[in-house]
């Protein structure tokens, strides 16, 4: 069975109640419950886990490469500003989808640059509770093809 961690970054405990006209009305445990139904009809195992703090972040990701074949992150703020996040997600070099719910390139110029995503295999931003679900699809994909090609790898 594959494993995928997903990781909501600070302010995501908010969802429901911050900005709905960017965010909607749903709170984080409705988010996290499409994202446990959409798991288990992929058959993958997931843990979720959000943290307003950097450093908790980065201990999560750090932490992930006994577990998880696959990273979904919101780094949310942390997106514009976090070299430690980037720096754990080159580190584990565990195939990492940085998801968000906005479309942040419709939004402040400040939130047109992540320092997070040249170290993803992909970027999902704009649909709503929906960019965790199709990061979900395409996380299984990554992780089908990853174990497709080491099978296919000559024994050293």
């Amino acid at each position: 069975m594959s494993h995928i961690l997903v990781i909501h970054g600070p302010n995501i405990d908010l969802l429901g109640m911050r900005e709905r006209a960017i965010y909607g009305k749903a709170s984080l445990s409705r988010l996290n419950e499409l994202i446990r139904e959409r798991a288990k009809d992929l058959g993958v195992q997931v843990r979720i886990s959000q943290s307003n703090h950097e450093g908790d972040i980065v201990s999560l990701i750090g932490k992930s490469k006994d577990w998880a074949d696959a990273i979904i992150v919101n780094p949310a703020a942390y997106t514009h500003t976090s070299v430690a996040i980037r720096d754990a997600i080159l580190a584990v070099q565990i195939p990492t989808i940085e998801v968000h719910l906005s479309n942040v390139y419709e939004r402040e110029t400040f939130r047109h640059r992540s320092l997070t995503a040249g170290v993803c295999v992909g970027l999902i931003v704009g649909f709503g509770s929906q960019s965790y679900l199709l990061a979900l699809e395409a996380a299984v994909n990554i992780i089908k093809e990853h174990r497709k090609n080491e099978a296919g790898k000559p024994a050293s």
